[in-house]
This record gives C-alpha cells, structure tokens and sequence, in this order.
C-alpha cells in the first residue's frame, strides 16, 4: 500500500474554530433568503455591492453561479472570496487528468491486488453505470487505496445500491465484501454481478438506519460510502466507531437529511463551537448545478420566476409585505400559462386576490425579479464550500476523538461532482475505542 499524500501535521480542532468563527461572523450573510426576502439586510451596510448585483441579468448570475469567488464585484466581496477560498482548502487526492481511473475491457480477470492506478477491468464492473458515476466510483476507490497506509482485511459498502464501488475494490484486491443495502432488489442484482466475476460477497437486505444494519459491523471491516446522505454517513460514523471498524472512507451528501430540526454536532469541539445550525442552513452547500440539462434548468427557472411573480402579486394585491411558502407544482402545472399558476396558488392559500392589470408585465416582474435573486445569491454562495468543509470537520474530529487517524481531502473534480470531499480514517490500535 503507498504511503499516505496527507497534509502535514494538520490541526483540524485549530481550522474547526477558525471556520466556526469566520461562519458566525458573517452569518447574517449566508443565512438571508433573496428568494423570500425582498430587500436583506446586510444591504443597508453595503449598498454599492447590492445595487451592483441587483443590476445584473440572469445570464451573468448563472456563469458565475458554480464559482462566486472568481467574481469582481465591489467590496467587501473580494475579501470575502479570498477568505472563502482560504478557510476550504483541502488537498487534492486526484490527478486532475483522469490518468489514474481504471479503465474498462471486454475480457474477464481474476481478482488482483492493485492501487486501481491504470488498472483494466472486466465490463461487468462497469456495467449499467453512467460514465459520469463511473468516474466518481474509480476515482473514490483510487484515493481511498492510496490513502490508507494499513491492508484491507474484509470491505463492506455501506446504502451500497448493487454493490459497484465495494465491487471495484474487493475485485482489485481479492477480498471478501458485504453489501448493506435495503432495496432487495439491487442486493439480487449485485449478488448476481458479483458470482459472474468471481468476487467472494454477500448483500444484506438492511435499513442501516435500523439495529440489524449495526450488528453486521465488524473490527476487521473497511467501510466505504460514496454519498451517503445526511443521516445515513452520520449513522455509520457513529456505529463503526462504536465497533471499532478498522476503516472509513466516507464522501457525505445532502447534509439536510437528518431526523431532527436543528443539527447536533459529533463532535465535542463543535458542540461548544459558536455556531448552531438548522435542517435549512444545512441545505446551503447543496445549491449547486453542475449536471442539469438545459431542458432542466429552463424549467426550473420558469417554475422560480412564476412563483416570484406570484409572491409580487400577492404581496400587492394583500398589501402584506410577507413572503408566503408555495407548495411544488408538477411540470405540467407550467403548460399552463402563468394565471393558472398564480391562481392555483393563491387558491392553496384560500386567497381571494384582485387580478393584476396585465398577467405579462407581472410575468415580466418575475423574471426581474429572479435576475436579481440569484445575483444576490452570489454572496451567500461564498459560504458554500466553507460551511460544508465545517461539518466534515466535525465528522474528523469526532473519529479523532475516538481514536482514529483522519485524513481529508477531495478526490475528484468539483466539474465532475460538487460533493467531492473524502473522509478516510483508520484506528489507531486495535484496542477498545474510547467512548465519550
């Protein structure tokens, strides 16, 4: 196994705070809602940065969506973007070029030991797998054998779907693998992809929300997950722990997904941080459109800009300067034309609005209204990355905490998937874990 590329003599507890601290300070930027909040209130403090952003079109929002910080707006946004890049610095674990992805072919082979640089492998490993999601699977499975400086015993793919990441990894290096999976289905198809290459597995029916999904850990397992959302990699990190696994690599998704109101921090270093966070502040370094079509997102704009126009309208028409929630509509809801929209919202609501002069110029408004949106959204986009490397700070130090060596890092292209952050971790000794 090669030796480790982490970040020398890292102080995770010291970046922990100082991100805890820079979020708090500025977290009347990142928590204000443009879309539900027609005038904010940092804008009174910077108001040549607001005018400036609200003057731009939604064209200009959207090229600079995906990466705020490149943007040359005025102050304090500049500094803001610098900060912002600084406090999410994390070392890359790819090679940027796809030069170390395995790479497919027609014949079938047996199990080999091999760190899955320039490695080929059989068809049925990539089998039914979109190419986007096959370089994301290559490429975990790359970082993972790179950074772990102990050999694996026995893999176990944690909400493993059919089984194809723990697949590559016990076909590269010939050892056992149990799947966790709930859906019966996949689990059959994976079990069959797994006998037909030879791979020694077996794929448990199991909700790893559910006490049975936690008695199949083990002390010799290697545990990967490859976005587990929310509360299903905090459950892991939790039960491995708690069993002494002697691996994780973990790349979280969806952070919001959790089973309670407010966050509640692994960590004890984040529990007495500054910082406290909702289910809906978790949803803020998930706004991000890297895959959608054109198609996609012309309809999701459509269906945003109709619902501004309706907020404008209701707000008028109510003489109530308040924001109302509008429940989501189906696709077809748009084939309709915008007064249908409209009405049927304003009929969710029980309202009974004077109709606007002209369904047009209010459609118009909507439209203007969702350029300057998503324009102000910029700003709040800077706290993206940072708030997301905040919470795998809190999942580090917990294992730290409990007795593990923990390494971050991203390992692959942001362009190829936004989540691209990896958690890889490994106890110290074999000895009993501390509790907390």
């Amino acid at each position: 196994m090669p030796a480790a590329t982490a970040e020398a003599g890292t102080d995770y507890a010291a970046r922990f705070s100082q991100l805890d601290a820079w979020l708090h300070q500025h977290q009347a930027l990142w928590r204000a809602k443009p879309f539900t909040t027609v005038q904010l209130p940092w804008e009174a403090d910077w108001p040549e940065l607001a005018t400036w952003l609200r003057g731009r079109t939604l064209e200009q929002a959207e090229a600079a969506h995906n990466q705020p910080q490149l943007l040359d707006a005025p102050h304090p946004f500049a500094s803001l973007a610098r900060q912002s890049i600084e406090l999410s610095r994390l070392p890359q674990w790819h090679g940027g070029d796809g030069s170390s992805l395995p790479e497919p072919h027609t014949g079938l082979s047996s199990p080999r030991s091999t760190t899955g640089a320039c490695a080929k492998v059989p068809e049925l490993l990539t089998r039914h797998i979109p190419g986007r999601k096959w370089q994301q699977i290559s490429h975990f499975a790359t970082s993972v054998n790179r950074q772990w400086r102990q050999p694996t015993a026995h893999w176990l793919d944690w909400c493993a779907g059919k089984g194809h990441l723990g697949r590559l990894l016990a076909w590269q290096g010939g050892q056992p693998l149990t799947c966790l999976e709930r859906d019966a289905a996949l689990n059959r198809q994976g079990a069959e992809l797994g006998r037909q290459l030879g791979i020694t597995s077996q794929h448990l029916d199991a909700d790893v929300l559910e006490a049975y999904a936690w008695q199949q850990l083990q002390p010799e397992h290697s545990i990967v997950a490859l976005h587990a959302c929310g509360q299903l990699h905090m459950t892991l990190l939790q039960q491995a722990a708690a069993q002494g696994c002697a691996q994780l690599a973990v790349s979280p998704c969806c952070y919001n997904r959790i089973d309670s109101a407010e966050y509640r921090p692994l960590s004890s270093i984040a529990r007495v941080g500054q910082l406290r966070l909702t289910r809906d502040d978790l949803g803020l370094p998930l706004q991000e459109s890297i895959t959608a079509g054109q198609r996609v997102r012309r309809l999701r704009d459509q269906s945003m800009a109709w619902r501004l126009a309706f907020d404008i309208w209701q707000r008028q028409a109510r003489g109530i300067d308040r924001y109302l929630p509008t429940p989501s509509r189906p696709q077809s809801a748009l084939g309709q034309g915008i007064a249908h929209f409209c009405r049927d919202l304003a009929a969710h609501h029980q309202l009974q609005l004077r109709e606007p002069d002209s369904w047009e110029q209010l459609e118009e408004q909507g439209w203007q209204r969702l350029a300057q949106v998503r324009n102000l959204e910029l700003l709040p986009g800077l706290f993206r990355r940072p708030l997301e490397v905040w919470l795998l700070l809190d999942r580090a130090l917990y294992l730290e905490e409990m007795g593990y060596q923990v390494r971050l890092g991203q390992f692959c292209e942001y362009q190829l998937t936004p989540r691209n952050l990896l958690l890889v971790a490994e106890r110290r000794s074999a000895q009993t874990t501390p509790t907390l």
